[in-house]
C-alpha cells in the first residue's frame, strides 16, 4: 500500500506504529487507495462504510414502491 500511494515501503507501518501522521494529500491518497471517503474513514459505527455507501446510492435510484418493499423486508431481517 505504501508504494501505490507513492510513499516509501515502510510508511504505512510507520502510522500503524504512531511513528508518523500523514500529511492531508497522503491522507486523502490513503482513503482513495482503500476506496473510501475521509468520513468513512473516521466512521466507528459501521464494520463496512464503503458497502453502505454503495447500498445507500442504490436505494437512491429506486421508485417509492421499491423503498416500502425493500423497507419490509429489511425490517424483517432485523427482528
Amino acid at each position: 500500500m505504501s508504494l501505490s500511494i507513492g510513499q516509501n515501503s515502510g510508511y504505512i507501518n510507520h502510522i500503524e506504529n504512531r511513528q508518523t501522521l500523514p500529511s492531508m494529500p497522503v491522507f486523502f491518497n490513503i482513503c482513495e487507495y482503500l476506496g473510501i471517503t475521509p468520513k468513512e474513514f473516521f466512521t466507528t459505527e459501521q464494520d463496512d462504510p464503503a458497502v453502505i455507501r454503495e447500498i445507500t446510492d442504490d436505494l437512491n435510484k429506486l421508485s417509492q414502491e421499491q423503498l416500502h418493499c425493500l423497507a419490509v423486508i429489511v425490517h424483517g431481517l432485523c427482528q
